[in-house]
Formats: C-alpha cells, sequence, structure tokens
C-alpha cells in the first residue's frame, strides 16, 4: 500500500470516528467506510462486498439507554484494513468479518476513554459560557469531535504499520481448520444480523412482504437492483394503501361510513369499503 493510500485510509477513519458522533454524513456506517476505504486503496469490489457484509450486521446494533452498542467504526475500518493487507482477495472476507466482531467489542474500551475525557471538557465549555467566551465553546466542541475522529484514525495507524508481509503471513499460518472456521463463523455472524433486523422489522403487515420477497429472489433470475425496484414499488402501494384506509371520510355501499369499519388494519378497511 503506498503511503497516500495510507494518509487516505486515515482520513476515512479520522471522519469514520467523527461520523458515529454527529450521525450526519453516515461515514462510519460499514458499507460507506468500506467503500471508500476499498477505493482509496484500488480494491473497490472488496470494500463493498466487505461493507454490505458488515452493514447489516450493523443494523442489529442499536444504542438503548446506557448499554453501548459495539463499535461499528473500529469494526468496519479495521476489518477493512485487515482484508487489503492480508491479500486473499474474496477468500479473506470471512477472516475480516470474523476479526471485526471482537475488535467492534474492544472499540468499546476506546470509546469509554474517550467520553471520559469530554466530561472534563464539558466543565471548560461551562467555565467558558459563564464568561460569555463563545469562540472557546467552539473550540473545545472543535476538539470533542477530533478526539472521536481519533479514537478511530490512531488504531487504523497502528494497523497500518504493520507490513503486508507480516499479516499475509500470519493469515497464511492459520491452519485449514481454524480459517475455514472463522469464515463459516462470520457467514454466521452475518445471519445473526439478518435475523435481528427481521426481529425488529417483523409485523403482521410486514410478513407478507418478506415472504413475496423471498420467493422472487430464490425462484427468479433478478438482480439485486430489480429486486429492490419491485420492493420499492410494493413500499410505495402500501404508503398509499395506508393513507387510504386512514381517511375516515367516505362512504360504503351501505351508506355507512368508511371509518366504521377500520378494524386496525388498513388493508382490510380500504378492502371492506371497496
Amino acid at each position: 500500500m503506498s503511503f497516500i493510500s495510507m494518509v487516505l485510509v486515515v482520513i476515512v477513519a479520522f471522519l469514520a470516528g467523527m461520523g458515529g458522533i454527529l450521525d450526519e454524513f453516515q461515514f462510519h456506517q460499514p458499507l460507506v467506510s468500506c467503500t471508500l476505504i476499498g477505493l482509496v486503496t484500488g480494491h473497490l469490489t472488496l470494500g463493498i462486498m466487505l461493507g454490505g457484509s458488515l452493514q447489516f450486521i450493523a443494523l442489529g446494533w442499536a444504542n438503548i439507554g446506557a448499554a453501548v452498542a459495539p463499535d461499528v467504526a473500529l469494526a468496519a475500518v479495521a476489518s477493512s484494513i485487515i482484508l487489503v493487507q492480508g491479500g486473499q482477495g474474496t477468500h479473506g472476507i470471512g477472516s475480516a468479518i470474523a476479526f471485526a466482531i471482537p475488535l467492534a467489542v474492544a472499540g468499546l474500551f476506546l470509546t469509554m476513554i474517550v467520553r471520559t475525557i469530554t466530561v472534563a471538557i464539558i466543565h471548560l465549555m461551562d467555565a467558558a459560557a459563564s464568561r460569555g467566551n463563545y469562540h472557546m465553546i467552539d473550540f473545545w466542541q472543535i476538539v470533542s469531535l477530533c478526539l472521536q475522529g481519533l479514537r478511530i484514525a490512531i488504531p487504523a495507524i497502528l494497523l497500518l504499520v504493520i507490513p503486508a508481509s507480516s499479516v499475509r503471513g500470519l493469515l497464511s499460518s492459520m491452519p485449514a481448520w481454524l480459517s475455514d472456521g472463522m469464515t463459516i463463523g462470520g457467514g454466521m455472524v452475518v445471519a445473526v444480523g439478518y435475523a435481528m433486523v427481521i426481529n425488529m422489522m417483523a409485523s403482521r403487515e410486514v410478513w407478507p412482504f418478506f415472504a413475496i420477497g423471498f420467493v422472487i429472489a430464490a425462484i427468479t433470475n433478478l438482480t439485486l437492483i430489480a429486486i429492490g425496484a419491485l420492493g420499492l414499488s410494493l413500499a410505495l402501494m402500501y404508503l398509499q394503501l395506508d393513507k387510504g384506509g386512514s381517511n375516515g371520510g367516505g362512504s360504503n355501499n351501505n351508506g355507512s361510513s368508511g371509518s366504521s369499519s377500520n378494524t386496525g388494519d388498513p388493508l382490510g378497511a380500504v378492502l371492506d369499503d371497496y
């Protein structure tokens, strides 16, 4: 990897660290950060494949109260660097995913350190506010964001410092049962991510669409873009029917209002009125 590529990777890592707090430009999402790292290192296809797999896992991660989810930004950046440095191509995606999960959990320690430091920064900002010094408030806000970026950039630098030959040697020295097991484990983690997403969105109204999409994907040769277009069309149709079902105006053939036959199911109310 060239020096310019390393610098660009560190910049992507820095933006991913800030994106995890800003949650605005989504640089911390695996599909974005892995794709960018793949782009700047000349492995765009691998970056997209790894980012897509990690993205489905990350969809099931969320901060709930005091429970902090694994660090998705560190998982995406570190696994991308390991995949590129390993030089195994598509065969290394499973191992990279397997490495990503413990790295994401370890990233919680770095998150705890940075957030502890920001507690002291908040007191400095309070003191600046009491003096009416708004420029210092902005300064400490920028410092806090930079700390979040360094939380990912510093581990990225440490991984980049390791020679690519050493990474390849480590991956090549692993026995077949371990590398194959890591690949299978990475695939199982992705399946768990799918299940967590389905569990969050599962409802009586959504299950029929899931079944339709599963059948279409299984028995046809449609591409993911075509299936996505069908899914978008079904979603727009459902929203339109939902809007019509929630309308209390109008009357049916018996002269009664449409709202009287609404049983809580928007589609059922529309069909009853029809």
